[in-house]
Parts: C-alpha cells; structure tokens; sequence
C-alpha cells in the first residue's frame, strides 16, 4: 500500500529507480530446490530524488516543446498517426546506394520529400525527443543528423544525449551526444550511401545498462512505446554500442525490428531516411501511459510481447482446486551481500512445509535470459529483497503475485515507486512485507537509541552517500520466520481455492 500524503512528503527525495545489484546465495545440496539464475547486474546501484525533476534539472528550456519546422503548427500533436505513415517509400528493403567517386553525379542523391520537418520535446522529465519528416541523412560514426529540406531561415543545431534519464547529469555526460542540423547549402549535404524505407529509431545503449531493471526501465521499455506501432518495419541505430546487451537482448531487439542493428560508433556510410525518431518515450518506472503511445499500448501489451519473444506458456496464474496435487511454485530471488537473506534455508524451509514447490535463483548461476524468463514465467509467486533481480516481475503471469522485502531505514515509499506501483500495471499481486529493526543486521552494527532506528529520514538527509552507505550496502535481512509464514500462508490459501 502507498504511504499516507504526510509520509510520502517526508521520503519524496526517496523516490528512486532502485538499480541493486544481486548476487547469488548458495542453497547447500538442496535436491529439491531448483537453482535458476538472473542477470549479473554488475553495475553500482543509484538512488536518486525526486526533487530533482524540477524545470532546472530537466532542461534549461521551461517545459516547452520547441519545434524547428516549415509551417508546423505550434499546437501540433506529437503522437504519430497512421496518416504520417504514409509519407515513408512502401516496402522493407534497404537500398545500396553507394557511389563510386568516378561515377558520382554532380547532385546528390535526396530523398524525394518536398518538406523536412523537426519536432523536438524537452518537456518530458524522464527523456528528449525529436521527430524528424522529410530528407534525413544520417552519419552514424559522427553522430549528426542532416535534415536538408529545412527552410534557410531554421539554421540552428539541436542536441540530445538518447538515454531516458536525462536528470541523472552524471550519467548524461557520458551518453554521446547525437546532433540535428541543416546542411550550409543543400548542394553540400553528404550523398546517400544507403537509401532506407523504413523509418529509423535512435537511441544509446550505454548509463546503468547490464543491470537488469535499468535495462528495461530505461530502454526495453520505451523502446517498445517508441517503436512497436511500426510491426518490425524500423531501423535501430545504436550510439555508445554495448554489443555484449544487443546479444543478450537479441530476442527482443528482433521482435521489434527485422533489421540487423546498425553500431552508429562504427559504422561510416550515410543512412538515408524520410523519417527518424531520436530517443525514446519514456514515461514511468517499468511503465507505460497508454494515452501517450502511438496505438495505446499498455503494459500488459508489453508482456504479451515478452511471451511472444520468449515463448513463454503461461498467459495468467490460475486458482487450484483444493485437491489438488500441484504445488503453487514460488521462485526466491536471493542476493548476496548487501541485502542478502540471511536465513534463507529457513526461509526456504518454512516456505515447503507451507506447501509451495521452492524455486530458488542467484544471477551468477546462469546468464541465458531465456531460459530464466521461462522458469519465472511458471511461477506463481516471487519474492526478494529490494533490488534489481524483482524486475524480473515482467515474465511473471498475469495475475501472479510479487512479495517484495522492504529493508529498514525508511524505504517504504521508494520501494512502491520502483516495484508495488508497477507491478499493479502488469496485472500482478503486490505484497509487502517491511522488516522490523530485530530483522536487520543494522542491530548488531548501532545501539537502539542511534538515529539509524530512531530517525532513518536524518540519515536520508545527510545524502545520497550515507542513505546508500547504511541502508542498503551494508544492511542485510534475518526474516522474522514465524511473522513470515503468515504472509505466504495467506498467499498460499488463495491459490489453493
């Protein structure tokens, strides 16, 4: 459940994309126990405040949508329609227009549009985006973006880092900058050296990706708001290439689009589009706003689209008969280190005789995303402590539930922002299960009457540095057995009828 308005206030600065990272916890020879794995999310978790979605952080234009464009209206909507469709050379073939300089003519080779437009919004508060109509060539080793039937008079550059997170300035300034510009003189606009039918989609692979839920808050995601409408007719082109997450996200990527993604860090040919989208809709934390897409996409369209790229069975969790012999399965996302389960054989233990089939995974076991989406997808309940690894709630069915552990120290709000809040967009039952300071190995590290127990928002407010220092790199979780077992059994009960 969401906190009260007085609370919420107090832990604003809280809300976070909670980016943890997990690692596996070793269940000793437990025959029954079926080891899976998640993703290695190697990369250091953030925290970061919410305060800092403000008009000044997000972007030194003021929540206006600047459009560069002969004759667009400034009230234009920015959603694509089927109608712009139309303007794009039917067909899926890419054209090999490349030149030998002997054989070049003296005119280059346009794209027969009779007017560029450039819309660009810098209003949103997760990423920028330009749209862009008409005669553009891309020079993808460059990272320049020509727009050549632009009016004379539109003679200014526009520049966006592709990456949706653009209050995160730190990890912005390592996100390559992609540029929007007219040619000095039409004439001079570098010639084609491939010729697209298909509209292209930009955006950079590079900030917190390799941890899992960045992956699919900050990409995936809106990746799929961006680019699903267009039914695999899209070109990718990638900056600050990861070539190790294009692989490990191949089924996806090509669900999305039927076209080899082009490594804009390397490749030297101009690409040649009438029509481009650069950097990604992004709207929420593992979440999508059907009003905002192109043909109201929700997520649970989203995990469809998983089930179809994975070829995962399972649509919905249904409730068993009582007398019946399967077993609800419920799959334990353990860490090691920071937030680790401390008794997880007990846990695992108490869960069994409960009467759920155990199913426990650490991400160093196994990288193949695949099969993992498999396992999770027969589940019927999953749990963890807060981090990374409960992103992996996407591949649950419908109407699964999600228990995520809360650590102490004032997390409560921050926890239901990354996690509670999206689960219910999925279709899922969210529980939460927040410890008690006899459930945190904090007790051993500060005496009672220390501000870590008595007012964790104190820590909150010394910085990021401390919150993460004490809170969540350092804490670790004994659960409270008994106290536990009611929360399962209760889950357990409404699976069995």
């Amino acid at each position: 459940m969401p906190l009260d308005q007085n609370k919420k206030q107090d832990v604003n600065r809280l809300i976070v994309d909670i980016e943890m990272t997990n690692q596996p916890l070793a269940i000793e020879n437990n025959k029954e126990a079926e080891v899976a794995n998640i993703s290695n999310d190697e990369k250091q978790e953030q925290i970061y405040s919410v305060s800092s979605f403000n008009s000044s952080d997000v972007h030194s234009i003021e929540n206006e949508k600047i459009e560069v464009a002969s004759n667009v209206n400034k009230t234009q909507d920015l959603k694509e329609n089927q109608d712009e469709n139309k303007i794009i050379v039917a067909g899926n073939k890419q054209e090999d227009m490349t030149i030998d300089s002997s054989e070049r003519p003296e005119q280059n080779h346009a794209i027969e549009v009779q007017e560029s437009k450039l819309v660009c919004d810098f209003s949103q508060p997760r990423s920028d985006t330009c749209s862009l109509l008409g005669d553009i060539r891309i020079l993808p080793k460059t990272s320049n973006i020509i727009l050549v039937s632009l009016p004379p008079s539109q003679n200014s550059t526009v520049r966006i880092r592709p990456y949706a997170r653009k209050w995160e300035r730190p990890v912005m300034q390592n996100i390559k900058e992609v540029s929007i510009s007219p040619p000095p003189d039409p004439d001079q606009a570098p010639s084609c050296s491939v010729k697209h039918t298909v509209p292209a989609v930009i955006f950079s692979t590079g900030g917190f990706l390799g941890n899992f839920f960045h992956d699919f808050t900050d990409v995936i995601v809106p990746l799929f708001t961006t680019s699903r409408h267009f039914q695999g007719e899209v070109q990718f082109l990638v900056t600050d290439f990861n070539s190790d997450w294009i692989a490990r996200y191949r089924p996806i990527l090509g669900q999305l689009s039927k076209y080899e993604v082009i490594d804009m860090d390397r490749e030297a040919s101009v690409h040649c589009f009438s029509k481009a989208q650069l950097g990604l809709l992004s709207h929420k934390v593992l979440g999508i706003d059907p009003s905002l897409t192109p043909n109201n996409y929700s997520m649970l369209d989203f995990k469809q689209f998983l089930r179809s790229s994975f070829s995962l069975n399972r649509e919905s969790t249904k409730v068993m008969p009582k007398n019946s012999k399967r077993k609800p399965r419920l799959l334990m996302i353990l860490r090691k280190g920071s937030r680790s389960l401390m008794n997880a054989k007990e846990i695992v233990s108490m869960a069994r005789s409960t009467g759920f089939k155990v199913v426990t995974a650490g991400p160093e076991e196994t990288r193949d995303l695949a099969k993992f989406a498999k396992i999770v997808n027969s589940c019927d309940v999953m749990m963890g402590v807060h981090g990374a690894g409960l992103g992996n709630m996407v591949f649950l069915p419908t109407n699964a539930s999600l228990i995520q552990i809360i650590p102490w120290g004032g997390l409560k709000w921050a926890c239901w922002h990354d996690f509670g809040q999206p689960a219910f967009g999925m279709g899922l039952n969210y529980v939460e299960y927040e410890i008690k300071e006899e459930e945190s190995s904090l007790i051993e590290e500060y005496p009672r009457d220390h501000a870590v127990f008595k007012d964790p928002l104190s820590i909150h407010r010394q910085g990021w540095n401390q919150l993460w220092s004490i809170f969540l790199n350092k804490q670790k979780v004994k659960l409270d057995v008994g106290r536990f077992r009611g929360v399962l059994l209760e889950i357990y009960r409404s699976l069995k009828n």
